[in-house]
């Protein structure tokens, strides 16, 4: 897809703040530091427009981006890890299943996980929830510049068998560095738009 605007529209807490567009919404989910935010950066081109941060736990909220006027990005918090109060992480846990159950917009999510460490309890857990669901998801499989190519397959598979992934489910390579799998995540987003052949 080309892309030829983008841009940052609102950090949501609740429905009350989130996007009245009715477009198209696509959901990032992954563990904190995972590479949510670079991962849209390099589907949309831009270096910077989704905030990046060493720390995790760094998104706190759910971030929309409008990508050419036809669709949002909801990046949502990162799970996992991240060093904050029980009572926040509850709290953030509320507004995420929240908003995966009841937005009628959404039309699938991108589950990001780490290529190079096999998944965590975490990222189990949000697989068999999105499952649960009969969500439509995708598995992006991030850092894969971090390995050498010849052990690609090896952790492909200990991504697959760790999640027990469905048939029919895509798991994507990539690589915020190289661009390495970003057409492949634009074609399996196109299958969710409407009018999608």
């Amino acid at each position: 897809m080309k892309v030829t605007e983008s841009e940052f529209v609102i950090s949501a807490v609740g429905p009350a703040q989130y996007p009245a567009d009715a477009l198209p919404e696509i959901a990032l989910a992954g563990r904190s530091n995972v590479g949510k935010s670079s991962l849209i950066n390099r589907l949309i081109h831009r270096k910077n427009l989704a905030r990046t941060s060493s720390k995790p736990g760094k998104t706190q909220t759910i971030n929309f981006y409008r990508i050419n006027g036809a669709l949002f990005f909801a990046d949502m918090p990162g799970y996992g890890f991240a060093k904050v109060p029980k009572s926040v992480k509850a709290a953030w846990g509320r507004m995420i299943e929240g908003y995966l159950s009841n937005r009628d917009e959404l039309r699938g999510v991108i589950q990001v996980i780490d290529v190079r460490h096999p998944p965590t309890r975490d990222d189990i857990a949000m697989y068999e929830w999105l499952k649960h669901y009969r969500m439509p998801t995708m598995i992006v499989a991030t850092k894969a510049d971090k390995i050498p190519r010849g052990r690609w397959q090896k952790h492909l598979k200990q991504v697959r068998e760790g999640l027990r992934l469905e048939a029919g489910v895509p798991l994507i390579l990539f690589s915020a560095q190289t661009g390495q799998g970003k057409e492949e995540v634009w074609a399996e987003i196109r299958k969710w738009m409407p009018g999608a052949s």
